[in-house]
């Protein structure tokens, strides 16, 4: 993709942000995902703006605040208008949640001086499934629009893999944005039940993991992944399917979340300048279609499969908000 057609943003919402269909997701540069060289990571976040990305997506989850860490000293110097800046709070490692208000409240603050900056464009509760649901409405969304009449946090908003949680937080008060990931890909495109919704409420929508956590990739996912093994087998035959059309999967994904423009931005963690090139070539070129319809139907079998990141029960979905949504986290 161009600069020139980076440039042709797209509303985030109502929260009046404009943002380039291509985002910078920064997981990687917390090391989740192998070693990061630092100085090759701090010329892809340069490249990345250079390119026309304007929205860097972080958390301190991230390899535990590294990301956030290596991030401030990409931006150290950078103009502050030449990007939107995306973080979270609640998630601070495998089995550590805290959705409290006291929490969130410093949580952000932490953030902000490992990010370099005095405000944060973009907070989120980050994975809301693990935490106690009363909490996240009564206290950790509250503390977030505190920060947002303090002027320390623009928008706020919610993450979380079961799309039913973000049905069941806007059925009790407002958000700014939601972060909805693994839900828009070449096998689960299921976030399009949820878009009358969103948009009906003005609520901007970020989309993430095109290559729903490396599922999509050609050499298939990592041993952590949670897919079926339906899922593992039906996607490798997807890249060998398109590797035969002399392409790749992660190419197809990565431009079958970028073809719906109800979709404001599709994030991709990238950790080197040879990543975010390949990413931008691949949003350069036109999608084949006619490959994109051989590889749907093959993996038409597991289309809006999914997998479980936490105990919901009725009495959850039927409204109680009594009780946790437990389960086991995984890596993303």
């Amino acid at each position: 993709m161009s600069v020139e057609a980076m440039m042709r943003r797209r509303p985030l919402g109502r929260t009046g942000l404009k943002i380039a269909p291509l985002s910078l997701g920064a997981a990687p540069l917390g090391q989740v995902y192998g070693q990061v060289d630092e100085q090759q990571g701090i010329r892809m976040v340069h490249q990345a703006l250079d390119q026309g990305m304007n929205l860097i997506d972080t958390s301190p989850y991230y390899g535990i605040t590294r990301s956030e860490q290596m991030l401030g000293q990409a931006l150290d110097g950078v103009a502050r208008d030449r990007y939107i800046l995306c973080t979270k709070a609640g998630r601070y490692g495998d089995q550590e949640f805290d959705f409290s208000r006291e929490r969130i409240l410093s949580s952000v603050h932490e953030s902000l001086q490992r990010l370099g900056t005095d405000y944060a464009d973009i907070v989120l509760l980050h994975d809301i499934e693990f935490g106690d649901l009363r909490t996240v409405l009564d206290e950790g969304i509250p503390a977030l629009q505190q920060l947002k009449q303090q002027g320390t946090i623009r928008y706020y908003g919610v993450s979380c893999l079961p799309l039913d949680g973000y049905r069941i937080v806007l059925e009790h008060t407002d958000l700014d944005v939601i972060l909805s990931y693994c839900h828009y890909t070449l096998n689960d495109s299921t976030l399009v039940d949820l878009l009358p919704m969103l948009e009906q409420r003005g609520v901007g929508i970020m989309n993430a993991a095109p290559l729903s956590m490396g599922l999509l990739s050609d050499q298939g996912p990592a041993s952590w992944h949670p897919a079926s093994s339906q899922m593992r087998q039906l996607s490798l035959q997807a890249a060998v399917l398109c590797a035969e059309h002399g392409t790749s999967l992660p190419k197809l994904a990565v431009q079958y979340a970028l073809s719906n423009p109800a979709l404001t931005t599709t994030i991709v963690g990238t950790s080197s300048v040879e990543e975010l090139t390949a990413n931008l070539t691949y949003a350069s070129e036109p999608i084949n279609e006619v490959l994109l319809t051989k590889v749907l139907n093959l993996l038409r079998p597991i289309q809006g499969q999914s997998w479980a990141t936490g105990h919901w029960t009725e009495e959850v979905l039927n409204g109680s908000h009594s009780l946790r949504w437990e389960g086991s986290p995984f890596h993303k």
